[in-house]
């Protein structure tokens, strides 16, 4: 019952907060965008959608783990 009567004032699931870290680390690391070729560089194929997904998915895991705070040395 406590944490229904939390949920209204502020408090974010650990899921939304995976989500938001998702989001920051795929922008920053470009994971999800073409590669445009530049000057003396080739540009690797495009992943396939699925291949995206996975890789998206992974990345929410390992982000919803880092959130909980079961990382890979606890």
């Amino acid at each position: 019952m406590d944490s229904m009567g939390n949920a209204g004032l502020g408090a974010r699931r650990n899921e939304d907060i995976a989500l938001d870290l998702l989001k920051f680390v795929a922008g920053v690391a470009n994971v999800g965008r073409a590669t445009a070729p530049s000057t003396g560089f080739t540009a690797s194929a495009a992943p396939k959608p699925d291949e995206h997904v996975t890789e998206l998915l992974a990345l929410y895991s390992r982000c919803l783990k880092a959130v909980e705070g079961k990382g890979a040395d606890k």
